[in-house]
């Protein structure tokens, strides 16, 4: 087989690019390991239930969620957030704390101390950054926040959306719109008020999903690739070949391509580098992907004390609990759990603790028992309780 491009890796990201060169006329195959595609964006029904084991939810401010919404066979079954979703929720002394979800409601919740608040408020005089050099996301919500703030409400979103730290991660690279406010306006506060009126998108998003998950994303992005897509294939060896290079299948033969996608993990990219190109395997093998588990738990309605009004909750480093923070899946959307019935997701590892993402499932099972029932008082024994790492 010749084609212009080969892209190994068949998740979302490999699909996507699958998707647009095809569209720009290029001859394309993806190679996919696993028996289907979508890597770790896959949706199961469990008896009523529905579980996501990884992302369970798009960006509706993102311009690339705008270009994938608009397929019609997406678009037919896109859901948005539930009515119940109200309020936030964030771990406060060993307790949630929850606030209205409009923008000046940390402005008037106690969850931050009155000088805290205060503090929160003078962002609108705090000197843009002068230098060059980048930040973190925690450096730079304590410049522009304060460090209040910055520990109780960014490090728990930090951990919640990107499993990460904020004194590690890049605020460039996880929080541009806010770097580009400081940048433009001097204040990401007035910035948002200006180009809000200007008719620009705030700084936020709001999330949806399809009605069966979101597996329903890669599904019918590889239904559009039709027989471009070749799972249960695995990339033995890429050697460099003319202009171009030749792609070991093993049984399945060999694959010719101008070009090479690598849309797969940090690992496996370095392991296939590593005969063409010693230096990009090394940088590629010192990218760090922690690992990460879902738990996800069904509960009767009736033995959960919490209203379960809220995306889910949020848990600060400073806390020092085991989970990052749990989503509240039949209130985010419809169709998630059956009538009588909660079900909720709970997550552990990722940069802030990663020994716990590789725990053996029953153990990590037994720990969002014992952090749900602290949390929200679900006593009740789980109808349904699965682990995914």
């Amino acid at each position: 087989m010749t084609v212009d491009v080969a892209i190994i890796g068949g998740g979302v990201s490999g699909l996507a690019t699958a998707v647009a060169l095809t569209r720009q006329g290029r001859r394309v195959v993806m190679l996919e390991r696993q028996v289907t595609a979508g890597g770790n964006a896959r949706s199961e029904r469990i008896g009523g239930f529905l579980m996501e084991r990884g992302p369970s939810a798009i960006a509706a401010a993102s311009s690339r969620a705008d270009a994938i919404s608009g397929l019609s066979a997406l678009a037919e079954v896109r859901c948005g957030l539930g009515e119940d979703v109200r309020r936030r929720y964030l771990v406060r002394q060993g307790w949630l704390h929850g606030t209205a979800t409009h923008q000046m409601a940390f402005l008037t919740s106690d969850l931050l101390s009155v000088p805290g608040r205060l503090r929160l408020m003078t962002e609108t005089v705090v000197p843009r950054r002068r230098g060059t050099g980048g930040e973190t996301v925690a450096e730079f919500a304590s410049r522009r926040f304060g460090r209040e703030f910055a520990d109780r409400v960014v490090d728990p979103l930090v951990g919640g959306v990107y499993a990460g730290r904020s004194d590690e991660l890049s605020v460039s690279a996880v929080f541009p719109a806010l770097v580009a406010l400081e940048r433009e306006f001097g204040s990401v506060a007035l910035g948002a008020i200006r180009r809000h009126l200007r008719g620009g998108r705030m700084p936020g998003s709001r999330l949806y999903s399809w009605r069966n998950g979101i597996g329903t994303l890669p599904s019918t992005l590889a239904r559009e690739l039709g027989a471009a897509v070749r799972t249960g294939v695995a990339v033995n060896r890429i050697r460099s070949r003319g202009t171009g290079f030749a792609i070991d299948v093993g049984p399945a033969g060999e694959v010719i391509a101008s070009t090479v996608v690598l849309a797969t993990q940090p690992h496996v990219a370095a392991q296939i580098l590593e005969p063409i190109d010693p230096e990009g395997a090394a940088a590629t093998g010192g990218i760090v992907a922690p690992p990460l588990a879902v738990v996800f738990l069904g509960f009767r309605r009736s033995e959960v004390a919490h209203p379960l009004d809220g995306l889910g909750f949020l848990s600060p480093t400073s806390e020092g609990r085991f989970l990052n923070g749990a989503q509240f899946c039949s209130t985010v959307f419809p169709g998630r759990s059956p009538d009588g019935y909660v079900s909720i997701a709970v997550y552990f590892g990722g940069g802030r603790a990663p020994e716990l993402g590789d725990r053996p499932a029953e153990e990590l099972v037994d720990l969002a028992r014992a952090e749900l029932r602290d949390l929200i008082g679900a006593d009740g024994r789980p109808v349904l309780a699965r682990a995914h790492h």
